[in-house]
């Protein structure tokens, strides 16, 4: 999302590498890019210009010592303060309450429902909650099939009421049911509308009156730049909401929403939506979006979802098998699918430090895996076990099966046996990479 905002700042902050110490005329001069970076990227000029004052008063009063050259201070002032404008901290969504109740808010094809499927999937899985999902857009009936599609793919009750159009009875009703049923938090999702209205801004405000929920939350589209910050802004004079969520933020977005939405409401951003995977939703961390848009990617983040996915079991069961020479391309597969599920590509690589730039004009595919498991579900349920099997008669059957090349198919396969190897040797040095000595 950041990209186009990134090498500009980049840029702007690449003008001090070299120089011998911090001046009136070099920061000025790095500080009129960096603005000019933050107004392409669709932040409010007032919100630019107080930024960047901010950042030249903080270089201007700061010695620069011997270690740090005055390239590397400017990176670290201009990361602090956009912290700070984001946030500066994560802040957690309260679901107390026996039930907890999360009322959901946001303009029509903002991602209100999606999001609420994918709140519920969190709070499940990582809070160990019983959630209830509560179709509370009465206008559009495809958003009670689609909530109720999505409830089932999380494996979330969808609470509804065919025929009734008062959405504030819908949801005391459901209120009820989760109390006698043991549930912990009630999310209900909301209608949206086109545009900013009255009729809008009256029915939630009269939800949230008689609903009285822990949490409310404004689910804005990151895609529709400084109009979303406006919106939020009406609905917080209306609404009062506890947080921000930004959708779609793998979109082409230049991100002056994420970074302005927190000044102008003075609400904390709760989460950020990637993708449509009911699993591609992170709670919002300041320090490290601002990592991200410095180009210092977000390895916290990356080492979090890997954690998320990983079996430990699993490992135990395929260490053994590399020590044994067993590993094979089950395994192989099984591993891959744990990756997956961390994801986007283009999403995890962007969280590598270095690697934006590596990959600026490198399309990266979902889709990478697909030959691979072409080729491996290709094969008999007895070469997936032995892969020392495969002869020339069994690949050329393969490359056939899977539709690929049998010179594909030998790459692949030469790659399997590479990575093997160097698995086994991690796996019998206890974790570590064996060194080579020079002879």
């Amino acid at each position: 999302m950041f990209e186009n905002l990134s090498s500009k700042i980049e840029k702007a902050l690449h003008s001090l590498r070299g120089k011998g110490s911090i001046t009136d005329i070099n920061v000025a001069e790095t500080v009129k890019e960096v603005r000019k970076a933050l107004l392409d990227a669709d932040v409010s000029y007032p919100i630019a210009k107080e930024f960047t004052d901010k950042v030249k008063a903080e270089a201007m009063g700061r010695n620069v010592i011997s270690s740090i050259e005055p390239g590397q201070l400017m990176v670290k002032i201009v990361h602090e303060k956009l912290t700070e404008l984001m946030g500066s901290e994560s802040v957690e969504i309260n679901v107390k309450g026996q039930p907890a109740v999360v009322l959901v808010a946001g303009l029509q094809g903002s991602g209100k429902t999606t999001f609420s499927a994918k709140l519920a999937n969190m709070l499940k899985n990582k809070r160990g909650k019983q959630v209830l999902l509560v179709a509370g857009d009465v206008y559009r009936p495809a958003a009670i099939s689609q909530l109720q599609t999505l409830g089932a793919q999380v494996g979330v009750q969808v609470y509804s009421e065919e025929g009734n159009k008062n959405p504030v009875q819908i949801a005391q009703n459901a209120i009820k049911h989760a109390k006698s049923n043991g549930i912990n938090v009630v999310i209900v999702d909301t209608a949206g509308r086109l545009a900013v209205d009255e009729e809008m801004m009256n029915e939630i405000a009269s939800l949230k009156r008689e609903l009285q929920p822990q949490e409310t939350l404004f689910v804005v589209d990151s895609m529709t730049g400084q109009d979303a910050v406006n919106t939020a802004k009406s609905f917080n004079d209306r609404i009062d909401f506890d947080g921000v969520v930004l959708s779609k933020l793998d979109g082409d977005t230049r991100g002056g929403a994420a970074l302005t939405i927190r000044y102008t409401v003075q609400k904390p951003i709760k989460f950020v939506s990637i993708g449509e995977k009911m699993d591609a939703l992170d709670v919002f961390h300041p320090d490290r979006m601002a990592n991200r848009i410095l180009g210092m990617g977000d390895v916290v983040s990356l080492v979090e979802r890997a954690q998320e996915q990983y079996d430990e079991q699993e490992a135990r069961r395929i260490q053994k098998k590399l020590v044994r020479d067993e590993y094979n391309f089950e395994d192989f597969l099984s591993q891959v699918n744990q990756i997956k599920k961390m994801g986007s590509m283009k999403d995890l690589v962007s969280m590598i430090p270095g690697m934006d730039k590596v990959t600026k004009n490198v399309e990266i595919s979902d889709d990478a895996f697909l030959p691979i498991e072409a080729m491996i579900g290709s094969m008999t349920p007895y070469e997936r076990q032995h892969p020392q099997c495969l002869n020339g008669s069994r690949k050329q059957r393969i490359a056939n099966g899977s539709g690929r090349s049998i010179q594909e198919l030998n790459r692949f396969l030469k790659q399997f046996d590479d990575t093997r190897k160097v698995m086994k040797m991690v796996s019998k040095n206890g974790g570590k990479m064996p060194i080579r000595r020079k002879k």
